[in-house]
């Protein structure tokens, strides 16, 4: 045997002694079988590696086609943290052979702030073009505020609606216009989606947790809604976990994308008019960070939240079989949507399309971009069956939504404020 490159010390760190070689791993695994594997799955991995085969591990894809989705971890009787030992592999690879964009993507969020290296110039012309077109269509007096100062609330947009899928942006705008959101985006540093995490990278990981905290002190900023993303809001809380306990100065406030929504509907901040939604049934998918692993974790995952939320928009509900912690991932996970296993990828979703079919729900309701993304795109692309729509939760609110525009006086203070902001920015009106 050859010997390896990679120290088999790190499996300490992972109550790896205390496997039993039983296959509960491989067997809680959607991704076992997948096309291309070759007979490898998380059983195969652990003997491997006790077995002192890191590089062969290391090399193989398999630690790739891994969603992150934790049933291995919550089916493993020696309580193995297995979904991060794979997170560790990952981190194994050297940077260039990393698949797909994922690396170069990450490389772009430290040096730019953002997956896909928008520049500064065509973010905030997007955000002022578009924040104007919301202004005129339905919400007058609106803009999107950048770096406001002492704002109560910070909000993290993604950089395929930044690039691509604009008007989705509008879902949250409309949220913060209605509740009257005293609220904020980066102007720099702007990125939702962590694919620092995907990619096994614990000091980039940690560097964007920083940013994150270091701009909520600078603009002395209340809180922070963690990102939508699964992985986004997951690496965030990993990243700043570790700085919080490094420097108790590091502590910031954050509530999630569930917490806010409950927020202002509990507070009557919003009206919604569940008539916009009548004659279709509903249903949730649970992500897995937002759930089942950020239960594990941090022992709190988002379950009845969500539901609630759903069900405050719709009169015609169902659930997904299995759901909440024992529910099944759709497949997206760990940066397996941009990465180039489409394959597996849709195989690992065989049992999110038959949940859904199942169901016989009309619209599935989501609460992460990749999962959204997923099960809107390429499921329907790889399995047949009957139709049905994907909205995100933020989307199933706004469109929901009774909106009461402002009073003249908080539209003057806002178009003002508005102007001042894109004065300092050097967006004049004639650009």
């Amino acid at each position: 045997m050859t010997k390896s490159k990679h120290s088999l010390d790190f499996l300490n760190d992972y109550d790896f002694s205390n496997c039993l070689v039983c296959g509960a791993c491989s067997n809680g695994c959607p991704t076992s079988g997948a096309p291309g594997l070759d007979g490898w799955d998380a059983r195969k991995v652990m003997r491997m590696l006790a077995n002192g085969l890191i590089d062969e591990v290391v090399a193989s894809n398999f630690p790739w086609l891994c969603t992150g989705c934790g049933r291995c971890t919550s089916t493993c009787p020696g309580g193995i943290d297995i979904t991060s030992l794979m997170a560790h592999l990952k981190s194994l690879r050297p940077r260039e052979d990393v698949p797909g964009s994922l690396h170069q993507g990450m490389v772009n969020n430290l040096e730019t702030g953002n997956n896909l290296g928008i520049a500064k110039e065509d973010y905030v012309e997007g955000m002022k073009e578009l924040g104007e077109e919301l202004a005129e269509e339905e919400c007058p007096g609106f803009y999107v505020p950048i770096d406001k100062q002492g704002a109560r609330t910070l909000f993290f947009p993604n950089s395929k609606e930044v690039y691509g899928d604009y008007e989705d942006q509008f879902w949250w705008w409309k949220i913060f216009y209605a509740a009257q959101e005293d609220w904020t985006v980066p102007g720099d540093n702007w990125e939702a989606v962590d694919w620092a995490l995907f990619t096994g990278n614990n000091d980039a990981n940690r560097e964007l947790a920083r940013r994150k905290i270091d701009y909520m002190q600078k603009h002395e900023i209340d809180r922070m809604i963690m990102p939508d993303c699964g992985g986004g809001s997951y690496g965030a809380r990993k990243g700043m976990e570790k700085l919080f306990k490094e420097d108790p100065a590091n502590r910031i406030n954050y509530l999630y994308l569930y917490d806010y929504l409950m927020e202002i509907i509990k507070e009557g901040r919003i009206t919604l008019d569940k008539s916009a939604h009548a004659g279709k049934v509903f249903t949730f998918h649970d992500s897995c960070k937002h759930g089942r692993e950020l239960e594990r974790t941090f022992g709190k995952g988002y379950f009845d939240e969500p539901r609630w939320i759903v069900q405050q928009c719709v009169d015609d509900y169902v659930e997904l079989t299995p759901n909440r912690d024992k529910n099944y991932c759709c497949g997206a996970g760990g940066g397996m949507w941009p990465m180039p296993f489409e394959e597996q990828s849709a195989w690992h979703a065989r049992y999110k399309h038959q949940q859904i079919e199942d169901s016989g729900a009309h619209v599935v309701v989501v609460g992460c971009s990749n999962c959204r993304d997923q099960i809107m795109k390429r499921i329907p692309k790889h399995y047949e069956g009957h139709p049905y729509e994907v909205k995100y939760i933020w989307q199933l609110v706004a469109e929901a939504l009774v909106i009461t525009p402002w009073d003249q006086e908080r539209i003057d203070k806002a178009q003002a404020e508005a102007e001042a902001q894109w004065r300092a920015l050097g967006m004049t009106d004639d650009e």
